[in-house]
């Protein structure tokens, strides 16, 4: 696969399989970009899962730190690495242990590690590196606009919310009026 681009399918059929989200390498801080990404995905519905040896049995935004992913007592289905790059092979190996595999490693911004993409993806699991998922389900949603990003798409129509207000948008495509 081509880790260079992603199309948006492709994107948001991710964001809206998954469900369940361990996110290796969160901050307790609440000035980390880690930290705004888990609270942000947190708060559209994923069930978050933080990944911290140094937090490891603390709780992060309500929710208990664990050492590793082999201490997660449950399925997840997507990894969410905020690691340096050299650091993602191990995480990709680890994943690749657990029962059952996740569907989906993702690497945060600035972090690609081509082994581990093509090791996750000869076990069959689903890769994007270099992305957020935050800022790719805020895209998505047209949320990003909302909150003050220039998304370069100019339109006189507001977005229809899923919900209350517009933080609760869907990751549908976006629908043509003319």
């Amino acid at each position: 696969m081509n880790h260079d681009s992603y199309s948006d399918n492709y994107i948001r059929g991710i964001l809206d399989g998954v469900k369940t989200i361990a996110m290796v390498g969160i901050s307790p801080r609440d000035n980390r970009p880690s930290y705004f990404a888990f609270k942000y995905l947190q708060e559209r519905g994923y069930r978050m899962i933080p990944v911290n040896p140094g937090q490891a049995d603390k709780e992060i935004l309500g929710q208990k730190v664990y050492a590793s992913l082999s201490d997660i007592p449950e399925p997840v289905d997507m990894v969410d690495i905020f690691r340096s790059s050299k650091d993602a092979l191990p995480v990709v190996q680890e994943a690749l242990t657990l029962t059952p595999k996740p569907q989906v490693i993702w690497m945060q911004l600035t972090i690609r590690n081509d082994e581990a993409a093509m090791l996750a993806e000869a076990a069959g699991l689903r890769v994007v590196m270099n992305r957020c998922p935050k800022i790719e389900y805020g895209r998505l949603s047209s949320e990003i606009g909302w909150i003050g990003v220039n998304s370069r798409v100019l339109s006189s129509k507001r977005a229809q919310p899923l919900g209350r207000g517009v933080q609760r948008m869907g990751l549908g495509p976006a629908k043509r009026s003319d």
